[in-house]
């Protein structure tokens, strides 16, 4: 791992991030360790951050402008490091993703990036892109962390999430981040507006085997489709593919299993990562 006065702070945002924290503490004449333990993170994740090895949750900032008395500075900054991380084509869906009244998600093989735990987003997408640094994968587990943030605002979205049991049973990031993961769905299913239900395996084949996708509906506007492919998403939004699309959750839905069901499917699954 670089050392923090080796660390480029033009290399990228999160790189700026993180030397700025460096300079924040350091005029506080405070260790690593002496600021970990006053904000309660770990001294190691303090090291990540300060040489771009990890990203900074928004939370994190927060708490270090509380003690090192930074007027909000750290916090201002935060929003940098999700800016243009995205690809290009995907966007346009974050930004129509932010104003749906209603998300219906469908996906045969991993947990929605809406749901996912830290971890388990981290896992999925060092996977999935091989050829990206780790402080590139970094920025994007951060952004990601952020668009859940719409499940969380005043008024959220009604998100409804079709998973097949698949989901539940594929090792992502090994047995520890997959018992997280279904910690955190079966916590979050029990919020009013959030849905979840799982389509057994015994169902055999069904309709979505093709692909995940995300249906997003709006006040006054026509609903849109986003389809994850292997290359990049596409944004749907013609009538004639859109109404295919919802007769495909429709059949989807009648193979899963109701959410009491699915919850004592997720329960089963959870367990049985240990």
């Amino acid at each position: 791992m670089p050392s923090p006065s080796e660390l480029d702070a033009n290399a990228s945002v999160l790189a700026y991030w993180g030397s700025e924290l460096r300079k924040y503490r350091e005029q506080a004449q405070w260790s690593q360790k002496e600021l970990a333990h006053r904000i309660s993170y770990s001294t190691s994740l303090v090291g990540l951050i300060e040489t771009a090895k990890r990203a900074p949750t928004r939370e994190f900032a927060a708490k270090c402008d509380e003690v090192l008395e930074t007027d909000g500075a750290l916090a201002r900054l935060w929003p940098l490091i999700g800016r243009d991380v995205y690809p290009v084509w995907f966007r346009p869906f974050v930004e129509l993703e932010r104003e749906a009244r209603t998300l219906r998600s469908f996906q045969p093989v991993l947990v929605p990036g809406l749901l996912q735990t830290e971890n388990y987003a981290r896992a999925v997408l060092r996977a999935g892109r091989p050829g990206d640094t780790d402080e590139q994968v970094e920025e994007l587990v951060a952004t990601r962390m952020e668009r859940q943030r719409i499940l969380t605002k005043p008024d959220p979205p009604m998100f409804w999430a079709t998973l097949d049991e698949a989901v539940l049973i594929r090792p992502v990031g090994g047995p520890q981040v997959m018992r997280k993961q279904l910690e955190q769905l079966l916590e979050l299913v029990r919020r009013p507006r959030i849905t979840i239900q799982v389509i057994p395996l015994d169902v055999g084949a069904h309709a979505g085997l093709t692909g995940a996708f995300v249906i997003a509906s709006f006040k006054g506007s026509p609903d849109i489709v986003y389809l994850e492919t292997a290359a990049e998403g596409q944004i749907v939004n013609g009538p004639t593919e859109i109404e295919t699309l919802l007769t495909q959750l429709d059949a989807l839905r009648a193979c899963a299993l109701p959410q009491s069901a699915s919850v004592a499917l997720m329960e089963k699954a959870m367990e049985s990562w240990t």
